[in-house]
């Protein structure tokens, strides 16, 4: 543990961040589940149902900082790919 009051405080935020972070970071894992799931059941509308509800969400953890934009890019693609495969 830090010695210096600031170090000290500096410590105490990062661990708040962390955490608020990772529940952030959870939800938008469980998000792309949900999509996932439902293409593995085959049912094609309730995929798009949860790939329009994961996209927001997705996008506002970019904005956050919490994932690069190329990651939720790469995401959201392969979740649109994967939902479009059900179809052919």
């Amino acid at each position: 543990m830090a010695n210096i009051k600031s170090a000290q405080k500096r410590a105490r935020t990062a661990e708040k961040t962390r955490k608020h972070n990772m529940g952030l970071r959870s939800k938008m894992r469980t998000e792309i589940k949900k999509v996932l799931k439902a293409v593995e059941a085959g049912d094609k509308d309730a995929a798009q149902a949860a790939l329009k509800a994961a996209v927001p969400v997705i996008d506002s953890m970019v904005n956050k900082g919490i994932v690069t934009k190329n990651k939720a890019a790469r995401h959201k693609s392969r979740l649109n790919k994967r939902i479009k495969a059900l179809a052919a």
